[in-house]
């Protein structure tokens, strides 16, 4: 039987053993999951949101230790693993809260006597996630989608599978039904064939470009519906109007939330050139000045990558960058200690067609480029493959507004770091991937938009 072992990543010590699951045993999951599907749609939304409410104060009175575990397998800073969980929580309800407004019925007035539009359950979804946000990710896809009548299968990242079996407890707890929602523990090699199972209507996916279009590919072929929140590399333009303090305080924050590891963080600063060399000075006094270390301790501002692999990537991206003309401001060497440490690092001067510039940097490494007019810096910002989020740091509101509009992502906030809302739709466009999740657009993604028609 294969096996897969967890690794904490500030330490580099063995978590636990899971055993994966077999070809046989993954088809029978996946076929429990369409016979529950049968029975769960016809429940009534009064009976959903009565287990998403017990869901949601699951969430609420295990905070501490679905913190402590998400911590434990990823590396994420302690009080952000509890703001995560919080937000699992707050997901629930506000689908709880919000579902029959965002499933009714809408009437349109035809030469038929009556004539509507209503939105129905496809079936078996299929979630593909990644570790970053272990416990929300995963919630994001689910809360909707079970809400809506659908059944749900998880294929997690295999560094957090105690996260995964935890989410799938938690709705044994609950009260959801056997099948409603389930995590299939199995490696990525199993996923096509998961996707070509008959008994999965949809797939829906958050992690790389790669790993989209191996998904779309094969979805494509099966005539599957897809939705795809893919990486990102977010531009943050800074104009000359700004508050450095600030601007700088939510550079800090933005590039090194979640040890860097955050498809919208603020990854590209563009900042005009009035103010470049004052951005970069105090932003780098900042970067320097966070605290790295152990993650659970309180103190910390950013702890450890996921793993050592993606550590060493990301290493491997700086350098090339140095190499192609980059400039090193700080950080950019591998601490001597075990686990999975990134030091907070600047490359500035940077210009397209170098590796900082062109690809995702999923760590803690800020890319800043200088931009001689509010134009050209809007060319920068769009001047990429990518188009998940993307922000304006400015004095002027309405300036900053205008430009966002401008801006080609999925996702434009003025004066505040991209972050997800249930009441608004996320996603993003180009190489980030297509559809939406979250508020009304994105609970529709997965169900039968039907014409009624009574004549």
């Amino acid at each position: 039987m294969k096996t897969i072992t967890t690794i904490n990543p500030a330490t580099e010590e063995e978590i636990t053993t899971y055993n994966r699951i077999s070809e046989k045993t993954t088809k029978e999951k996946v076929a429990k999951a369409n016979d529950a599907y049968k029975s769960w749609k016809k429940t009534s939304l009064e009976e959903r949101s009565k287990l998403m409410y017990k869901l949601a104060d699951i969430f609420g009175n295990n905070k501490e230790k679905y913190a402590q575990l998400a911590t434990q397998e990823m590396g994420k800073v302690i009080e952000q693993s509890r703001k995560e969980i919080e937000k699992c929580a707050l997901i629930c309800r506000y689908y709880a809260d919000n579902i029959t407004e965002l499933l009714a019925d809408k009437i349109v007035e035809t030469e038929a006597s009556k004539s509507y539009v209503t939105f129905q359950p496809l079936g078996v979804t299929l979630a593909i996630m990644p570790w970053n946000f272990p416990f929300y990710q995963v919630i994001r896809f689910a809360a909707p989608a079970v809400m809506t009548g659908n059944t749900g299968v998880l294929k997690h990242a295999s560094n957090v599978q105690g996260c995964a079996f935890a989410l799938e407890e938690a709705f044994a707890e609950a009260g959801f039904p056997e099948g409603v929602f389930t995590n299939l523990n199995v490696a990525s090699d199993a996923i096509e064939a998961i996707i070509e199972d008959n008994n999965i209507v949809a797939v829906t996916l958050t992690g790389s470009e790669p790993a989209g279009r191996s998904v779309a590919k094969t979805a494509g072929e099966n005539l599957k519906k897809t939705v795809l929140e893919l990486g990102g590399s977010d531009a943050y333009i800074v104009l000359e109007d700004v508050d450095l303090e600030k601007a700088t305080d939510l550079a800090t924050f933005g590039r090194l939330q979640n040890n860097g590891q955050t498809c919208i963080a603020a990854k590209r600063f563009i900042v005009l050139e009035e103010i470049y060399d004052d951005f970069l000075k105090l932003f780098t006094k900042k970067m320097k000045a966070a605290k790295m270390g152990i993650p659970t301790d309180e103190d910390v501002y950013y702890g450890p990558m996921a793993r050592i692999d993606l550590r060493n990537e990301i290493h491997e991206q700086v350098e090339k960058t140095i190499k192609q003309g980059g400039n090193l401001i700080l950080g950019g060497k591998i601490p001597d200690k075990k686990g999975a440490y990134y030091p907070a690092t600047i490359l500035a001067d940077l210009k397209p067609g170098m590796t900082a510039f062109d690809e995702e940097l999923f760590g803690p490494v800020a890319s800043v480029i200088k931009a001689k007019s509010e134009e050209e810096a809007i060319e920068l910002a769009n001047n990429s493959t990518f188009g998940l989020g993307s922000g304006v740091l400015t004095a002027n509101s309405k300036r900053g507004e205008k430009i966002a509009l401008q801006l080609e992502a999925g996702n434009s906030f003025v004066n505040k770091l991209v972050t997800s809302d249930p009441r608004l739709p996320f996603g993003g466009i180009k190489n980030s991937g297509y559809g939406r999740e979250l508020s009304s657009y994105g609970i529709r993604e997965f169900v039968n938009t039907k014409s009624i028609w009574i004549d």
